[in-house]
């Protein structure tokens, strides 16, 4: 399975913020955001990633990540030059995607919760159609919404309802067989003149090959779309971490514990960065697992 981050758009909900960098560059407690989605996909065991971010903000990421060789990933850009929808992501992706399944993740979506690695691996290896993840909130009319039956099949999937039939918000995580390239071609541009990704999973839902994994009481999926659920986000990955003594989100550490690089390379890492707890953190990793 190949990894997309669509990390693009002008996040003029956070402007000032955002004027002159790009939303997913910005910090959320102590590591950059786009760090978030990105373990999502690694926790999934995918290695092979693309980030679609503008063409203004691509090399950002770049000399952030590079191409993804120290944390034994391969990582490669493309630019999205304008805001034309989620869906345009397979059409963006679709040489880098190739004949493979595909897991599309958006770059301010935070998710976290016990066994999610496993959960991940489960799915991404039983894909036959689509698998959405639902979070339950209790203002779904604000969201796109999913409803299942007890075998997990979606059985009806509604943009922000009046009258909602569940209360499970279709998240930003998203896996797919290789028909959504084709599928995303073929998708009209809605009335806000984008590609949406309702219109790719109704197709599914049409055939009969949509799952919807709800993600239960425990989890936690967060948006950082404004200024408040960004700091809401931070505060809450800084609680986390300093109660339990654990990192969220930490790519060298989560490198390191799925085998896709060693603990001298985990530890060389944490060394660049000693003069930070984060760098101290994972050269005490290294150190005891070697």
């Amino acid at each position: 399975m190949k990894g997309i981050v669509l990390a693009g758009g002008s996040g003029t909900r956070l402007h000032p913020l955002t004027h002159a960098v790009s939303k997913q560059i910005l910090p959320v407690y102590n590591k950059p955001m786009i760090y978030y989605p990105l373990s999502v996909l690694m926790l999934g065991g995918v290695r092979e990633i693309q980030i679609i971010s503008t063409p203004l903000h691509v090399e950002l990421f770049r000399a952030l990540l590079g191409d993804g060789g120290r944390l034994g990933l391969s990582i490669k850009y493309a630019e999205q030059p304008e805001a034309n929808g989620i869906a345009e992501a397979f059409i963006i992706g679709a040489e880098f995607i190739g004949d493979d399944q595909v897991a599309l993740v958006l770059g301010d979506n935070i998710f976290h919760g016990p066994g999610f690695s496993k959960m991940l691996h489960h799915e991404a290896s039983h894909v036959d159609g689509c698998v959405l993840f639902g979070y339950g909130v209790k203002d779904p009319e604000r969201y796109g919404v999913g409803e299942m039956d007890e075998q997990g099949r979606l059985i009806s999937l509604e943009e922000k309802p009046a009258a909602p039939r569940s209360n499970l918000a279709i998240t930003g995580l998203y896996l797919y067989d290789n028909d959504v390239v084709d599928i995303a071609k073929n998708v009209r541009p809605s009335t806000r003149r984008e590609l949406e990704i309702t219109d790719v999973n109704r197709v599914y839902l049409e055939r009969g090959k949509a799952r919807l994994v709800g993600l239960g009481r425990g989890f936690a999926w967060l948006d950082t779309g404004t200024h408040d659920s960004l700091l809401q986000a931070g505060q809450y990955v800084q609680l986390l971490e300093q109660r339990q003594g654990v990192r969220i989100a930490c790519l060298e550490e989560i490198a390191f514990r799925m085998g896709f690089i060693d603990a001298a390379a985990c530890y060389e890492l944490g060394a660049e960065l000693s003069k930070t707890d984060y760098g101290q953190y994972l050269m005490d990793i290294a150190a005891n697992n070697r």
